[in-house]
This record gives C-alpha cells, structure tokens and sequence, in this order.
C-alpha cells in the first residue's frame, strides 16, 4: 500500500507562485511515475504534470514553462513548484503514484488534495 499526503495549497494572486509537496509513504519502492493532476469545478481531472523514477519529466501545455515537478528521493517526496499562476489554474490538486506490483499489474494511489485558489 502506497499513501501519499500533499500539502502546499492555498489562496495566491494572480502571477504569485505555490509550490505543492507529495510525501510517499508504504510500498514504495516499485512506484514507476509519480505525477499531478487536477480538477476544477464542472470540470473532469486532467494531468499536470508527471516524473518518472529516471527523472524524465512531462507537462501539460497550459502550464508548460510557468510550472516545474521535481522530486527529493531522500525524502520520498515529489514537488510542484507553480510560478506565473492564472486564475484559470483554480483547481484542486491531487498526487497520483502508479506502482507496479508481482502480476505485472499497475496499481494507482491519490492523495486527499489541495485547494489552489487564484484570485483578487
């Protein structure tokens, strides 16, 4: 079992900067990728952005170039650092983990979300 605690959210100004955290906890030592995703109100998940435990990063175009994913094996901790924020990027924020296990199968994990609020 894989358990994955975020934290970092909050309310910013448009152009402001946030950087979200994701501790991995459990079985983690055969988590493949490691990625964001989030979801606005009336609005279905989408990805954000993903890093690979080679460290070969990918990133959805509305953030590319304002947003970075990174990560601190050390601490089994995964970070999105958000820079020139929108308030189009009012979202809540979830870690995914995809781990795979003795079948060959792929198991996913979310953490509890963040809130990201851009506003005035």
């Amino acid at each position: 079992q894989v358990q994955l605690v975020e934290s970092g959210g909050g309310l910013v100004q448009p152009g402001g900067s946030l950087r979200l955290s994701c501790a991995a906890s459990g079985s983690i030592f055969s988590i493949n990728v490691m990625g964001w995703y989030r979801q606005a109100p009336g609005k279905q998940r989408e990805l954000v952005a993903t890093i690979t435990s080679s460290g070969s990063t990918d990133y959805a175009i509305s953030v590319k170039g304002r947003f970075t994913i990174s990560r601190d094996n050390a601490k089994n901790t995964v970070y999105l650092q958000m820079n020139s924020l929108k308030p189009e990027d009012t979202a809540v924020y979830y870690c995914n983990a995809e781990r795979s296990v003795l079948s060959g199968a792929t198991r996913y994990y979310w953490g509890q979300g963040t809130q990201v609020t851009v506003s005035s």
